[in-house]
């Protein structure tokens, strides 16, 4: 069984930020060599998160809605 471990690193401005990742995950597997198989791709930090969707602005507005819903930025949270 073949593996191929890359580790990608962004940084981020705002307090919520969207990165569409898709061609790096492609480049990625271009340079694995692995021609078939699964991949894994995980957020290594708690306060981060991998969505899988379309990269559409109208999702990104709901998913923002949805999040601000779930936990307000504001005073009441230790942990934004």
């Amino acid at each position: 069984m073949k593996f191929y471990t890359e580790y990608l690193w962004f940084n981020t401005e705002k307090r919520r930020e969207y990165i569409r990742i898709t061609d790096k995950v492609r480049e990625a597997c271009e340079k694995s060599g692995i021609r078939e198989g699964m991949i894994l791709v995980s957020a290594m930090h708690i306060s981060a998160g991998v969505f899988v969707n379309d990269y559409e602005s109208g999702i990104l507005q709901d998913i923002d809605n949805m999040l601000e819903t779930i936990a307000p930025f504001g005073p009441d949270y230790k942990h934004h």
